[in-house]
């Protein structure tokens, strides 16, 4: 694989903390975007919307979702391979919501009273927080960027389209943040990858690291494609 690979951030981070795994990517010989994020994000399908606009623009060979954005990948993707980095996966059928009930809970008691939510990095404690950026330099260029989504987002929910399981996919998992997902890869056969002891922003850490990762996970998808395997 060759072409273009298009990153779809997470809407609760903003595309800001994308910008240097980009940058990898090129540093591979690989033509690499980040894919923008609706001026207002209200809803999962305001998000699938934006996404596949982009899809349509930069035709990518490779797209890469991180955290939330793993719940619209397949909905976007439309057969090109997917490699969800560290992200939530949608379920195998029906309706997902953009939040777990178990998250809600904890979501409802930030919300302002208008239903707004304050930035991603507010929502946990500092010194959980901390860890999850190089440098103060990394962490205050990504902060400028963090967007504040209304609550009313995590309450909407998309469809996956039906066997996007079975479509050429992989899995690259920062340390244990998403053990049960990275399990449920494995169970479906799809090529992994770990980072042990990462974290959720692992990339931001090592960028150039993350990017062979992601491309040799790619290369591992390519390859089973060309012996006629189903991935």
């Amino acid at each position: 694989m060759s072409g273009t690979v298009l990153l779809l951030p997470s809407p609760l981070v903003g595309p800001a903390a994308y910008a240097v795994l980009a940058e990898a990517f090129r540093a591979n010989g690989r033509s690499a975007t980040v894919a923008a994020l609706p001026r207002q994000v209200r809803s999962g399908q305001d998000v699938i919307d934006t996404f596949r606009r982009a899809v349509a623009e930069y035709s990518p060979e490779l797209v890469v979702a991180h955290s939330n954005a793993g719940l619209v990948a397949p909905a976007v993707a439309d057969g090109i391979p997917i490699v969800f980095m560290d992200a939530a996966l949608p379920p195998s059928s029906g309706e997902c919501a953009m939040a777990p009930p178990a998250m809600m809970s904890h979501l409802e008691g930030l919300a302002d009273d208008g239903g707004l939510l304050p930035q991603w990095t507010l929502w946990w404690d500092a010194a959980d927080v901390a860890p999850l950026f190089p440098d103060e330099a990394t962490r205050h260029r990504v902060e400028a960027d963090l967007p504040r989504l209304p609550l009313a987002y995590f309450r909407t929910s998309v469809r996956p389209p039906d066997c996007w399981e079975s479509g050429p996919r992989a899995y690259l998992a920062f340390g244990e943040t998403y053990a049960d997902e990275l399990a449920g890869a494995r169970r479906l056969g799809w090529p992994t990858s770990v980072v042990d002891g990462g974290l959720h922003l692992h990339h931001l850490h090592d960028p150039s690291g993350v990017a062979r990762l992601v491309l040799d996970l790619a290369a591992t998808l390519a390859g089973d494609a060309r012996a006629g395997r189903s991935v």
